[in-house]
C-alpha cells in the first residue's frame, strides 16, 4: 500500500475550502441589490444586473433611454436583441439593478495577470458573468460560476477583474490567490 501524501491531501482540502468560501461570497454579492448612489441621465452607458434565475451574477451593457420615475429607468441593451432579432431589446429596471460601466482595465490586467481564486468577470453569452479563477491549464483560465455551478475554460482576453460599485465609486475586490507559477 502506498503512503498517503499529507501535503497533497491538505492542498486539495484547502482548495475545496477556498472554493466553497469564494462561492458563498460571490453568491452574496450577486444576489444583493446595489445601493442607489447615482442618478442616471439619458445616454449614460451602464451595465444592468440580471436577477433572473440562471442569469444571476451577469451584467449586460446598455444605454439609459429615460427615467420612468421612482428610481426606475428604461434601458436599451447593446448586446441583447428582441425575439425577432430585429432591434436591441429595451426594458425597465430599478436603479438598484443598474451601475455605471466599470473603468477599462487593460493596464492593470497586463501588469498583474490573473491568479488562482481571483474574482473576475467573463464576457460570454452577450454579457459579463461573475466568477472566480479555479485553475489554469495552458493559456486558459478555468472560471467557476457559483450561481450556475459551471466551471469553464476561457482565454485571458475575455476576462476582467471584478469590481463592485459601492458608495459612488468602483472597488476592486481583494486578490485571493497565488501566482500560478508558484504552486
Amino acid at each position: 500500500m502506498a503512503p498517503i501524501n499529507i501535503t497533497e491531501m491538505n492542498s486539495v482540502q484547502l482548495h475545496q475550502s477556498r472554493m466553497a468560501m469564494l462561492s458563498e461570497s460571490i453568491k452574496s454579492i450577486a444576489f444583493k441589490k446595489q445601493q442607489i448612489t447615482k442618478e442616471f441621465e439619458k445616454g449614460d452607458e451602464v451595465e444592468v444586473a440580471s436577477q433572473e434565475l440562471g442569469f444571476i451574477g451577469s451584467y449586460y451593457a446598455a444605454t439609459i433611454i429615460c427615467s420612468t420615475g421612482d428610481d426606475y429607468y428604461r434601458i436599451k441593451y447593446k448586446t441583447l436583441l428582441t425575439d425577432d432579432e430585429s432591434e436591441p431589446l429595451e426594458d425597465v429596471f430599478s436603479a438598484a439593478e443598474i451601475r455605471p460601466v466599470p473603468p477599462n482595465q487593460d493596464e492593470t490586467m497586463s501588469e498583474n495577470g490573473f491568479r488562482l481564486y481571483d474574482m473576475v468577470d467573463v464576457f460570454a453569452n452577450d454579457g459579463w458573468w461573475f466568477g472566480f479563477i479555479s485553475a489554469k491549464v495552458g493559456d486558459e483560465y478555468y472560471v467557476y460560476f457559483p450561481t450556475t455551478g459551471d466551471n469553464i475554460a476561457y482565454p485571458p482576453h475575455v476576462l476582467r477583474f471584478h469590481q463592485e460599485w459601492s458608495y459612488g465609486k468602483w472597488i476592486f475586490l481583494p486578490r485571493q490567490g497565488k501566482i500560478f507559477n508558484l504552486y
